[in-house]
């Protein structure tokens, strides 16, 4: 396991899913890591269980975003978690919903990353991670306002990198396929009430999104935060600018 004592790492959106996953992975590294949403219990819980910092606030609006910083000036590691997605038509996605997507997906990353970046730098070494998601590769049908804004996300990890080349800072994007979060069981539980958890799990990658998984199941939530982990340590000093598949082999593409 990478050795990551004496570097700061926060977490966005690491109250449940995949981020709370990614805060565990970096704590037990021996990174020192703050966790962060929007609900200060949920926060205040989650950070608890894992014995680190936590710190509320909503990185989806540019006031959260400057009140974490106020509270945090300065990290070693950031990891942009934070998303949102929703299933609907496309002509159905008024505006307004078409910019509440991006301000969270998108823009959260691009103001927390534009204010910790050149600190980084200045020290010489840094590491900031995106979470995208395969959705950025081949847009999903039902969700095209999330795809749109996890394509985003690659272009904004590839020109930070580009920017930053040569400091010691590195900036890259993971993309995970769909993930066996707790939110997924609970719809998994509501699509077949009648099934056991197992069986669950077969049906939806048999017949959803998922069908093309080499895996033939769903990520899980650990599986990610090992990625993001070694992303964020010195042996990943040479991988910037990329997006790193952990998908499971559902993207039907030799590259990423």
């Amino acid at each position: 396991m990478s050795d990551l004592s004496g570097r700061s790492a926060l977490v966005t959106g690491s109250t449940s899913g995949i981020g709370e996953a990614i805060a565990a992975a970096l704590a037990a590294t021996g990174a020192d890591v703050v966790v962060n949403g929007r609900s200060p219990e949920r926060v205040a819980q989650v950070a608890e269980g894992l014995g680190v910092r936590g710190i509320a606030a909503d990185v989806g609006d540019a006031s959260g975003v400057a009140a974490l910083v106020e509270q945090l000036p300065d990290v070693d590691i950031l990891v942009n978690s934070a998303g949102v997605f929703r299933t609907q038509p496309v002509f159905e996605i008024p505006d307004d919903e078409w910019l509440r997507f991006y301000e969270v997906n998108v823009l959260s990353g691009v103001r927390l990353t534009r204010h910790y970046t050149p600190r980084m730098v200045s020290r010489g070494w840094g590491r900031v991670v995106f979470v995208s998601s395969e959705a950025g590769i081949q847009t999903p049908t039902e969700m095209v306002h999330y795809g749109v804004t996890k394509s985003a996300q690659l272009a904004l990890s590839r020109g930070t990198a580009q920017e930053v080349a040569g400091t010691g800072v590195t900036v890259n994007c993971v993309l995970p396929g769909p993930t066996l979060t707790k939110g997924v069981e609970s719809m998994l539980s509501r699509l077949y009430p009648d099934l056991a958890d197992d069986e669950r799990e077969r049906r939806y990658v048999a017949s959803g999104r998922a069908a093309t998984s080499l895996l033939k199941r769903l990520i899980r939530p650990e599986e990610v935060a090992s990625l993001v982990a070694y992303v964020a340590s010195d042996q990943a000093s040479a991988t910037t600018g990329a997006a790193l598949s952990v998908d499971g082999g559902l993207t039907p593409t030799i590259f990423p």
